[in-house]
């Protein structure tokens, strides 16, 4: 969302640069405004306080619709997908479009590229992001419901996982698994816990968590994941989400029993199984979500509701996960920041399906089977 503070001194000046400003000047050219103070919502067309007269509906919705299209060009608004034979997509609509040889074409990716070569392009050459929206836009597609879409990156340099953050899911885990309550007396002492997942264990949206033979109790955690875009080291809270490339989700599958309960630094190997880190559907790309605290989490185990959650309710927030991070070490483009799940996790069973959906990135399924 983007807001401008318009008044009726300003009526004819620029209110912004670019193409924007010019509508923006149109429309607060217009006696409907009345006097005194207006915020225009840029994204939705509603207006604060309300003014004295409605503009024209048609005229109003049309600055809107016009102002919105030309907000959105100007970033790298996309859905960044992986699918078939290691292809890189955009998602628009019900259509998956193949920016993975323009690319190639331009010469600014390589035959046989990886997901994460395609982050590291798109988040640090303007060319290779505009390439990638000019073939979204108009190139050949095919339908996303004929595509079989994998993890959008297989081969991060790095998957940090945040451990313990939600209170919510702190007390279930001390019924749980009958541990001892901590308190969180400093942030930085709780995220000094992170953790980090083997990228051997990353499957994508569709793929089936297999249950190891030792496993007694595996628990599914739905969680909201960061994918960094560009190099950082020492970053401050303030600057921390443009480092951010995109968004995904992060299934964080655990096994509990055993070495969990009684036992300590053992989360690598039990999180750390084959098939124990799902990522999908897609990557959003940064600006398509305003703020990353602001999204809820839901998750269907066998169609029944499972989690109902909000990424408000961290203990640590995402920009705090990279300055905690970048205080300490480099994280690179294509890293993955995975920020802890709430409460509601749910022991797995052979044929099991789990459905899950975080707010403004899209839902994924994963299937459950026993090892044989």
């Amino acid at each position: 969302m983007k807001l401008f503070r318009l008044t009726m001194a300003a009526r004819w000046q620029k209110i912004a640069t670019g193409t924007t400003g010019i509508i923006l000047k149109k429309a607060v050219q217009s006696s409907m405004f009345g006097s005194g103070a207006v915020t225009l919502n840029l994204e939705h067309g509603t207006l604060n306080p309300r003014p004295r007269a409605w503009l024209d509906f048609a005229e109003f919705i049309g600055y809107e619709k016009r102002v919105h299209q030309l907000t959105k060009s100007e970033g790298a608004l996309m859905k960044i997908c992986h699918y078939n034979n290691h292809q890189a997509g955009a998602v628009e609509g019900d259509k998956v479009y193949d920016i993975g040889d323009a690319l190639i074409k331009a010469g600014l990716a390589r035959t046989g590229y990886t997901m994460l070569e395609i982050i590291d392009a798109l988040a640090n050459n303007p060319a290779a992001m505009q390439i990638a929206k000019d073939a979204a836009s108009g190139g050949p597609s095919v339908a996303l419901g004929s595509v079989k879409l994998r993890a959008p990156i297989e081969n991060p340099g790095s998957l940090w996982a945040a451990a313990a953050n939600y209170y919510a899911h702190r007390a279930e885990m001390v019924e749980r698994m009958g541990s001892t309550a901590r308190e969180v007396k400093n942030k930085d002492d709780l995220m000094a816990e992170f953790f980090l997942k083997t990228t051997s264990s990353i499957i994508g949206p569709g793929d089936t968590i297999i249950l190891p033979k030792i496993s007694k109790l595996v628990d599914f955690e739905c969680e909201l994941c960061a994918v960094i875009g560009k190099r950082a080291r020492k970053v401050t809270e303030n600057e921390a989400l443009s480092y951010v490339f995109g968004y995904t989700i992060c299934w964080d599958i655990s096994q509990r029993d055993p070495w969990g309960k009684g036992m300590h630094n053992t989360r690598n190997i039990r999180k750390g199984f084959d098939t124990f880190s799902a990522l999908g559907p897609w990557i959003v790309t940064r600006d398509e979500i305003e703020e990353p605290q602001n999204l809820s989490i839901r998750v269907l185990q066998n169609g029944k509701e499972a989690m109902t959650a909000h990424t408000s309710d961290m203990i640590c927030g995402l920009r705090e996960h990279i300055r905690f991070l970048t205080s300490c070490l480099t994280l690179r483009p294509g890293d993955l920041i995975t920020t802890g799940t709430p409460a509601g996790v749910s022991k797995l069973h052979d044929g099991d399906r789990l459905h899950g959906t975080i707010e403004k990135i899209g839902s994924m399924d994963l299937f459950v089977k026993d090892e044989q």
